[in-house]
């Protein structure tokens, strides 16, 4: 059988304070369920892995990145709001430049589309334990 769709090219970057990931969080209507996942989106035509990661922290949250480091690339078969997707995804580890955003709560957001979401501290231990699901599941491999 044939599937159509896309494959989707993406980048994310785990940033991490000592035992806290920096995390957005959303919500799938039909499972209803909460998630959380690293910040990034697409990578565009022409563009690296790098640059891209750059640019989708720049815009989404205007944050700047230092020590960007490869961490591998994952590939992730996914079921969100009914529909099946599919990614590979280049995964860094980073920092913020500025160190207001280690100090934040919460900080809400637009992406493309214009939709918000916040994005947060979360604890490792709360994701590794499954008690909130990170995806892709992967990403727990890298923490």
């Amino acid at each position: 059988m044939k599937q159509t769709g896309k494959i989707r090219v993406k980048v994310f970057g785990l940033i991490r304070d000592k035992e806290r990931l920096f995390v957005s969080e959303d919500y799938d209507s039909v499972k209803q369920e909460k998630y959380y996942r690293a910040l990034g989106g697409s990578i565009e035509f022409g563009e690296t892995s790098h640059a891209a990661l750059q640019r989708e922290f720049q815009e989404e949250i205007q944050a700047e990145l230092t020590n960007i480091r490869y961490l591998g690339c994952l590939e992730n078969l996914f079921t969100y709001e009914g529909k099946s997707g599919h990614e590979i995804v280049q995964v860094y580890e980073c920092d913020f430049v500025d160190s207001k955003f280690y100090q934040l709560e919460k900080l809400m957001f637009f992406e493309a589309g214009n939709s918000q979401h916040q994005a947060m501290w979360i604890d490792i231990s709360r994701l590794k334990s499954g008690e909130l699901r990170l995806v892709p599941e992967q990403f727990a491999d890298y923490l």
